[in-house]
């Protein structure tokens, strides 16, 4: 392993990161300047350019014929959006979940995750399964601007303030932030080049599958700019800001990185054996998890966000030690198999059941 794989690994995050950054304040104050309301602005730019790491990373792989990359970062990213990102962020401060997170988009980040896993359970996501999922984002867009639309709240000035939207425009606004969007989109084009260059040197170096290597190192270089809002309006005490925008990201990650790289890629994108009877599954179970955790009392709780910590390391764990031939590797994915998700899962159902009992005790 060369000194030029750690560069382009640093070089291409840190770009990543800016990129997306640039590319949203500068589209969402555009949007602004042409009279879109700040939530909906929230509910679709900063949505898409939370997600825009993930986007250049999948895209750039399944056009240049690493499948495995592109796959690997979506399914890992969603991972590590709900197991490391809402974990950590939890720690910092227990976080409030909005009622419509547990009635709407949890059970839409659910039946994604569902659809994806059905697409690609024949070994390959085509050009026509990439057309259904784009379409599916293009109806929750939809759907959003329309709901926002008819029930304007609070958070026009949680969004507003958060992106300078309420400031009066200077002259050349447009320019300046239409020079903002090209910046941003270039600095994603080259940071995604680096990145996907870098990982595929990492794995040849280190003997892990892209694959692998598109579930860890990829998965959390491209979440950071998720890890970095949810962190930060954890700080600032801004409601479910910090929780929503990780369930919207994995939908997004879902119906429009997938959905984007199988559209473009060559050919179809091969789904590996091993992501539908592991990683595939445990995206799904992380998904279906947030539902009873969500639903007690509507807000995650530190020990909570610890136990999804914990659940992400032991599942990082498994991936290294299986992909690295280790004896150990099977006995512990027995252990977490046999005896770790079954005790979380008793868990949740009595969390689940005890919040049920309390609400219909409230209603009476």
């Amino acid at each position: 392993m060369t000194l030029m794989t750690y560069v382009y690994l640093i070089a291409g995050l840190v770009l990543l990161v800016a990129g997306a950054e640039v590319l949203v304040r500068g589209a969402a104050k555009l949007a602004a300047q042409f009279g879109i309301p700040p939530l909906v602005i929230g509910l679709t730019v900063v949505a898409f350019g939370t997600s825009a790491p993930e986007t250049a990373v999948s895209v750039q792989s399944a056009f240049n014929g690493s499948g495995d990359l592109a796959i690997g970062n979506v399914i890992g990213s969603n991972i590590a959006n709900v197991l490391l990102i809402l974990g950590v962020t939890a720690l910092v401060a227990p976080l409030v979940v909005s009622r419509q997170l547990i009635r709407l988009d949890v059970p839409i980040m659910i039946g994604a995750s569902l659809v994806t896993f059905g697409l690609a359970w024949d070994g390959e996501l085509s050009r026509f399964d990439g057309a259904l999922l784009f379409a599916g984002v293009l109806a929750y867009t939809g759907f959003l601007i329309y709901s926002a639309r008819k029930d304007k709240g609070g958070d026009d000035d949680e969004f507003a303030k958060e992106f300078g939207l309420d400031e009066a425009p200077k002259p050349y606004a447009w320019a300046i932030n239409l020079g903002l969007i090209i910046a941003g989109l270039v600095l994603l084009v080259v940071g995604s080049n680096f990145l996907v260059e870098g990982a595929v040197q990492l794995a040849r170096a280190l003997g892990l599958s892209e694959l692998v290597i598109g579930l860890t190192v990829i998965a959390i270089g491209t979440s950071l700019p998720e890890l970095a809002t949810s962190i930060i309006a954890a700080f600032k005490g801004e409601r479910d800001i910090a929780v929503g925008n990780i369930v919207g990201s994995n939908i997004f990650n879902l119906l429009c990185v997938l959905g984007l790289a199988s559209l473009v890629s060559p050919a179809a994108i091969p789904v590996a054996a091993n992501a539908l009877a592991f990683d595939f599954p445990v995206m799904i179970a992380v998904a279906v998890a947030c539902l009873p955790i969500f639903f007690s009392g509507y807000r995650i709780n530190r020990w909570e966000g610890l136990l999804f910590v914990g659940y992400y390391v032991a599942y990082t764990l498994y991936l290294v030690m299986f992909s690295t031939g280790r004896p150990l590797a099977q006995t512990f994915g027995d252990a977490m198999i046999g005896y770790a998700l079954p005790l979380t899962a008793i868990t949740l159902v009595i969390i689940a059941g005890r919040a049920w009992h309390k609400q219909r005790g409230e209603q009476v």
